[in-house]
């Protein structure tokens, strides 16, 4: 898989959210889509991330964005997670990481000296024309949505 940069086409996808709506970048087609891969519902870090990401959702809705959290629980975790901290935005489950792996999140990990394979916490800025705007690798839980909502 070739790695994917700043201007080059975003992967398409079609997922179902919290509420089992099925949800395709292709139908977002006009719109800039805010994507951010986190690695599981209901954890410190991946909840500071959200919650962050709800404070400031109006700003996003006021640049026109869409705000798309991905992750590979299941649409019953989405919709737990969602509810129970009201996150206005959709929570895309990505069994099987297919999504993650094709946007280069889903990696090697390391816990405590042991190996596995998870996903990478990252945020991807999709412009309207379905180009990437923004890529950020590796961010740290709600240190970066300041930053992405200034990409915007």
């Amino acid at each position: 898989m070739s790695e994917l940069k700043v201007g080059g086409k975003a992967p398409l996808f079609s997922l179902t959210d919290q509420e089992e709506k099925s949800i395709a970048l292709a139908k977002l087609k006009g719109k800039t889509v805010v994507l951010y891969f986190y690695p599981k519902d209901n954890t410190p870090g991946c909840t500071t991330e959200a919650c962050t990401y709800r404070d400031e959702h109006s700003a996003f809705q006021k640049k026109g964005a869409v705000v798309l959290g991905i992750s590979p629980d299941d649409e019953k975790s989405h919709a737990k997670f969602a509810k129970k901290f009201s996150l206005p935005f959709s929570l895309l489950a990505d069994h099987g990481h297919k999504v993650a792996e094709a946007y280069g999140t889903w990696v090697e990990k390391s816990m405590y000296g042991k190996k596995y394979m998870g996903v990478e916490r990252s945020t991807f800025v999709i412009g309207p024309d379905g180009k990437l705007k923004l890529i950020l690798r590796k961010v740290k839980a709600g240190e970066h949505v300041a930053e992405v909502l200034a990409a915007l």
